[in-house]
C-alpha cells in the first residue's frame, strides 16, 4: 500500500487496535497489509522462552515487511520507518496465541481463570539507520471464570485473532480483578513506551 504523503511511517500490522492507538496519539501512518494467513502463530523455537519468543517475532515482522516494501513499492516509498509489534500471553513458560477454534478457546480461557498471567508487547521500529525496539510487560489478573461465562464470551466472537483468546479492551475487561503495568500494552502497543521510541528516532518531538 503506498504511503502517504502524511505519513510519518508505515504500520505493518494487520490488528485493527494497533491502527487506532498510534492514531489515538497522534501519530500518521499508512497501515502495511502484508500477505498473512489470519491466525496463524509463529511457531516457538526448541527452549525459547516467552520473552525470546516475542522479540524475535516483533523482528520477524520487520523483516518481512522490509521485504516486501522492497519488492513491491518504488524506491521513493521505502524511506518510511516501519513499526512492527507482536503481542504474547504467558502463563508461566506456556505460551497462549489466537484460537484456531472455539474449543481452543475455551481450553485457554480455562487455563487463565482465577490466574494472573504476564503479557508481552514488544515493538520494533525499523530505519534506513538502524532499528529501535522496546518492551512492555504487563501482569494480568483473571478472576474464576465459570464454565457459562467463558461459553458466553466465546459467542461474542471477540476471543478469535487474539492472543490469550481475550481483548482486554471488549467484554473481557469483566474478567480482569487486577492489572499492572500498561492498558495499551495488553492491547496490543504500549503507547509510552512506543512514544519514547518514536522520540528517540526523533519521529516525534
Amino acid at each position: 500500500m503506498p504511503a502517504s504523503n502524511l505519513s510519518l511511517l508505515y504500520l505493518a500490522s494487520e490488528s485493527p487496535r494497533r491502527h487506532e492507538l498510534l492514531l489515538q496519539i497522534g501519530v500518521p501512518h499508512t497501515v502495511l497489509r502484508l500477505p498473512v494467513v489470519i491466525g496463524e502463530d509463529e511457531p516457538r523455537q526448541p527452549n525459547e522462552t516467552p520473552l525470546a519468543y516475542v522479540q524475535r517475532t516483533a523482528l520477524d515482522k520487520t523483516q518481512r515487511a522490509k521485504q516486501w516494501l522492497a519488492n513491491n513499492v518504488s524506491d521513493s516509498q521505502t524511506d518510511l520507518p516501519i513499526l512492527t509489534a507482536d503481542t504474547t500471553v504467558a502463563l508461566g513458560d506456556m505460551i497462549f496465541g489466537k484460537p484456531v477454534d472455539a474449543q481452543h478457546a475455551a481450553l485457554i480461557l480455562g487455563q487463565l481463570s482465577g490466574q494472573t498471567h504476564t503479557v508481552y508487547t514488544a515493538v520494533v521500529l525499523a530505519q534506513q539507520t538502524g532499528l529501535h525496539t522496546c518492551l512492555s510487560t504487563s501482569r494480568v489478573s483473571f478472576k474464576q471464570l465459570s464454565e457459562k461465562e467463558i461459553l458466553q464470551y466465546i459467542d461474542t466472537g471477540d476471543c478469535f485473532g487474539k492472543a490469550g483468546a481475550y481483548g482486554i479492551q471488549g467484554f473481557a475487561a469483566r474478567f480482569i480483578r487486577e492489572l499492572q503495568g500498561s492498558y495499551s500494552g495488553v492491547m496490543g502497543l504500549p503507547l509510552f513506551e512506543t512514544t519514547e521510541l518514536l522520540r528517540a528516532a526523533k519521529i516525534l518531538f
